[in-house]
């Protein structure tokens, strides 16, 4: 009788706390198998602290996705990992929240260091754990290249505990002895596979000669390069291997082409814009030079554009990322700067004006669209001497790349015109009764200034 009381009490008190939390609306779009073939797991079975229980709540993740469920309690036991999973499926939630749950925040020493290759998976990277850790009192820093030096050195001045950097600037700031990581028990490393490329190897051995020899070190990626097994071999111990690559695509993702002559590219990209129901879209081209041309060409088509590249200002760079992230824009042309973790999940079209030649290239670029578990359509415009490419790439991901036909069935990549899961059904359309009516409402009350402003991003028709 007294445990039964107990258990209703336990009860009763996560009901509690549970209730007070600001969650978000729930999503109800499709989610493919990527994210929802688990075994079943809660966040709250990993015997994580309440204090980031709420922020995992309140940051929308309701249950682990299938690399979490894997990576989560091997991370907690201090093991290293090497994690490879598909671009999109939570990856960041796979090692942010065993790093934060073993964060001592009344120490005052730097205890995590997660390293990325680009500045702008930096700065979503670091937004993701503040927003994880906000009950928990734990302080966490982005440092990347680009930036001044001194406004680190004066956060520096203040307790931090977990730094988010790319691998030149904390370096720097470790050679100038500004940052200390004697005691930094844990390094991970995201988009692992860039980082172990040429262009970072060397900074990445000189990092790690300053951590601790009891260091946890843990590797998340997609794809991993053959010059991991040096990497492995060099500094982790007994790592414990994930690997949920079955099919290297997206699920979620369907791709086709569409064979044109280059002079044809924008009138076909015109069409495409016409045609598809786009609510936002990223475009990849090959250089940076061809990336602020087509930016061009859009704009004068009329649509709204940004364009994003490597050689650009830090500063426009971050305002770029930060205003297409908001939805102020629907379309974004860039370089293959924007292919690592960038997690934007509005977008459900990518556009390939120019056709990668590696297969790992077009793996990320893809990996921009389905973002965990929803649906997207990737689009590939082939010239002629794409065609060897084209091939040799299905033939590498294991992947089929189809026609484009006439008209592309929006159920694909709408989450408006996807079923909704029959479990969610009546919730759902009590939520949307509950829009409808408030619509209604604002649309009596203000109709002459929603006229004057034209409809909001995710309404808006594409112009012929």
């Amino acid at each position: 009788m007294a445990k039964e009381e107990m258990r209703q009490n336990d009860t009763s008190n996560e009901q509690g706390w549970k209730s007070k939390l600001n969650l978000p609306a729930p999503d109800h779009r499709v989610r493919t198998s990527d994210v929802t073939n688990t075994k079943g797991n809660e966040f709250e079975d990993f015997c994580l602290k309440r204090d980031l229980l709420m922020g995992i709540f309140e940051k929308g993740w309701e249950k682990p996705s299938p690399i979490q469920e894997a990576s989560i309690p091997i991370a907690l036991t201090g093991r290293d990992i090497l994690a490879r999973a598909k671009n999109g499926t939570g990856k960041t939630g796979a090692y942010a929240i065993p790093c934060l749950e073993k964060v001592d925040s009344s120490k005052d020493l730097v205890q995590a260091l997660i390293i990325v290759p680009t500045r702008e998976l930096a700065l979503q990277t670091s937004q993701i754990c503040i927003e994880l850790s906000k009950h928990i009192g734990c302080r966490c820093m982005v440092t990347t290249g680009g930036t001044n030096l001194k406004d680190d050195i004066m956060r520096l001045t203040e307790p931090v505990h977990v730094i988010i950097a790319t691998p030149g600037r904390i370096l720097d700031l470790m050679n100038k002895n500004l940052v200390k990581i004697q005691n930094c028990g844990t390094l991970i490393l995201d988009e692992a596979d860039k980082l172990l490329s040429q262009d970072f190897k060397g900074m990445l051995d000189s990092i790690i000669g300053h951590l601790p020899k009891d260091r946890q070190i843990m590797l998340y990626s997609a794809t991993f390069p053959l010059t991991v097994e040096a990497f492995m071999r060099k500094h982790l111990k007994n790592p414990y291997e994930i690997n949920l690559m079955e099919e290297l695509t997206l699920k979620g993702v369907t791709q086709y082409y569409a064979f044109v002559q280059e002079k044809q590219k924008v009138h076909c990209l015109n069409t495409l814009f016409s045609k598809l129901q786009i609510n936002q879209s990223i475009i990849f081209c090959n250089s940076t030079q061809r990336v602020e041309l087509l930016a061009k060409k859009i704009t004068e088509l009329g649509y709204s554009c940004y364009y994003i590249h490597a050689k650009m200002n830090q500063q426009h760079r971050n305002r770029v990322f930060h205003d297409f992230r908001k939805g102020l824009c629907r379309n974004l042309v860039c370089s293959d700067l924007f292919t690592r973790g960038i997690d934007i999940q509005a977008v459900n079209v990518v556009i390939n004006f120019d056709f990668p030649k590696h297969s790992e290239t077009y793996l990320h670029r893809i990996g921009r669209s389905g973002r965990y578990g929803h649906l997207g359509v990737a689009i590939n415009l082939i010239t002629y001497d794409d065609r060897f490419a084209l091939h040799k790439i299905e033939q590498e991901l294991g992947t089929e790349i189809k026609p484009i036909p006439k008209t592309i069935d929006p159920s694909l990549y709408v989450a408006e015109a996807q079923q909704i899961d029959p479990d969610m059904e009546e919730d759902f359309y009590r939520q949307q009764q509950m829009q409808h009516n408030q619509q209604m409402q604002q649309r009596a009350n203000s109709s002459h200034q929603q006229a004057s402003r034209g409809p909001p991003p995710h309404q808006q028709q594409t112009v012929a």
